[in-house]
C-alpha cells in the first residue's frame, strides 16, 4: 500500500467509514470469488477489476492515482487505456468511480469530497 493510501485508510477510519481495501468489483457482480470467477467474468464480459477502496453499501469505489509523476504504467498509453475501460464497466454496474491524486488524499481534499458523495446519496454524516 502506498504512502497516500495508508493516509486515506487513515482517514477513513477516523471518520467510522467501512472501506474495502482491493475490492474485486467485476468478480463480486457476476457470483463472487472463488471457484468458476474465471468462467463467469468471461461470460459477463468483465474483467477481475480491482478498486483501491470500496464503500459497498454506497457504491462507491475510491481509487488513489500515485502514477502521475513517475510515468508509472496508469500513464502510458495501453495501462491508461485499460483504466478508462475499468471506470467504464464499475459506472456501467451502477458504481461510482472518485478518484483522487495522492495531494488530494494528504491534504485532506479526498476525504472532504467522500463525505459529500456518502451525504448525497443519503448516507453521509
Amino acid at each position: 500500500m502506498s504512502k497516500s493510501e495508508e493516509a486515506l485508510a487513515l482517514h477513513l477510519r477516523a471518520h467510522k467509514l467501512e472501506a474495502v481495501r482491493e475490492y474485486r468489483f467485476g468478480a463480486m457482480a457476476c457470483g463472487g470469488i472463488g471457484p468458476g470467477v474465471r468462467a463467469r467474468l468471461g461470460a459477463a464480459g468483465l474483467k477481475d477489476w480491482r478498486a483501491d477502496f470500496a464503500l459497498v453499501d454506497a457504491k462507491i469505489l475510491i481509487e488513489v492515482e500515485g502514477g502521475g509523476w513517475t510515468g508509472g504504467r496508469h500513464t502510458r498509453g495501453a495501462g491508461f487505456e485499460e483504466d478508462l475501460n475499468k471506470y467504464d464497466a464499475a459506472q456501467r454496474l451502477g458504481w461510482t468511480v472518485y478518484r483522487a491524486s495522492p495531494a488530494m488524499v494528504l491534504s485532506g481534499a479526498a476525504i472532504k469530497t467522500i463525505l459529500i458523495l456518502l451525504k448525497l446519496r443519503g448516507m453521509g454524516q
